[in-house]
């Protein structure tokens, strides 16, 4: 896809996004997120913010809330949002792998249906590490590579093609291994249905990590 069209198709994607995503937030999303984020305290970076889905989640109380996006289209949808939650928060038009954070000033990192899209997420968790203080923790629900290795290799097929439809998301990723690999320890993790996502989008993994 050329540039021009990939950014076109930028805009219409955040366009669509909450629309797209509706059935699966009331069947269960919604309430994974809920549950992920009530343990988010002090101050909190999210990654590939979005649309703001996971404002009305977050628990009072926050020091403050950095919401870092890297696409514009997503981004002019964030900040209205942001700015009428009642939350401490401010946007940042970043990538995951090159985040405006201080080093060590965030107690936790949320990423959510977010590491699937980065484009390193190797480089990604090290910003992550980075800008973590000591004790934080990254929490994270994500759609992740299917543990059956006949599904595993459907997600495998299908990938070229989600990557086209769904901005760069990837179906395929070992989400869970790659946190690991990065240098995380990580504690209570849950497999879980991504309910009203195509069969070939699933499971969710959920969980938090420390470095």
């Amino acid at each position: 896809m050329s540039g021009m069209l990939q950014r076109a198709w930028g805009r219409v994607f955040a366009a669509v996004y909450d629309r797209m995503m509706a059935d699966a937030e009331r069947e269960g999303l919604g309430a994974l997120r809920a549950e992920l984020l009530a343990g988010a305290r002090g101050r909190v970076l999210e990654l590939g913010a979005g649309t703001g889905v996971n404002l009305a989640h977050y628990p009072p109380g926050l020091e403050a809330l950095l919401l870092a996006e890297p696409e514009a289209p997503m981004a002019r949808r964030l900040r209205p949002r942001a700015a009428a939650s009642g939350l401490p928060a401010e946007v940042l038009v970043a990538p995951a792998a090159a985040l405006p954070v201080p080093d060590g000033s965030v107690d936790a990192v949320v990423c959510t249906l977010v590491l699937c899209t980065v484009p390193d997420v190797a480089a990604a968790l090290g910003e992550v590490r980075r800008v973590l203080a000591p004790g934080g923790r990254l929490l994270f629900l994500e759609h992740v590579r299917h543990p059956d290795p006949r599904r595993a290799r459907r997600q495998d097929l299908w990938n070229p093609i989600q990557r086209r439809v769904a901005h760069g998301c990837n179906v395929n990723r070992p989400t869970g291994e790659l946190i690991a690999a990065a240098g995380f320890a990580l504690h209570d993790v849950r497999q879980e249905p991504f309910r009203r996502a195509p069969s070939v989008v699933q499971p969710l993994l959920r969980g938090s990590a420390t470095p």
